[in-house]
């Protein structure tokens, strides 16, 4: 007997992880092309999507990896520790009311986080 779960036999499992992704991409996008309505942008789509641009200097962050705060990283681990809690331990109909609700909360608030913080730095060094 073990009570380990394998990894997802049915697709429906593997498009639920995939659509975290996808809520927490579109999220993160929104979240940037509204920030460019706002600063009256030209064109706010293509400014969403130049939102970080690849040269950009890493140096504020490079302490924590990817995460410019401590916040910010513990957010992102305890919010994909929920997300596999619910997806690993919940069955039936109390695992699909937490899908529904519990988890798109979560990736939504770490979506707004992230941005957030990333406006944040971006202002900080704009100044300098």
């Amino acid at each position: 007997m073990t009570l380990a779960r394998s990894l997802p036999d049915s697709p429906a499992e593997w498009w639920f992880y995939l659509g975290v992704l996808a809520l927490y991409l579109l999220t993160r996008w929104f979240l940037a092309w509204r920030q460019a309505r706002k600063e009256h942008a030209e064109h706010p789509v293509r400014a969403a999507f130049d939102d970080e641009e690849p040269g950009e200097p890493n140096a504020g962050f490079a302490a924590l990896g990817a995460f410019r705060s401590y916040r910010q990283l513990l957010g992102f681990v305890g919010g994909a520790v929920v997300i596999v809690a619910v997806s690993a331990l919940a069955e039936g109909k109390l695992r699909l009311g937490l899908m529904c609700t519990l988890v798109p909360v979560i990736i939504i608030l770490l979506a707004y986080l992230d941005f957030r913080r990333a406006r944040t730095y971006r202002l900080e060094h704009a100044r300098t």
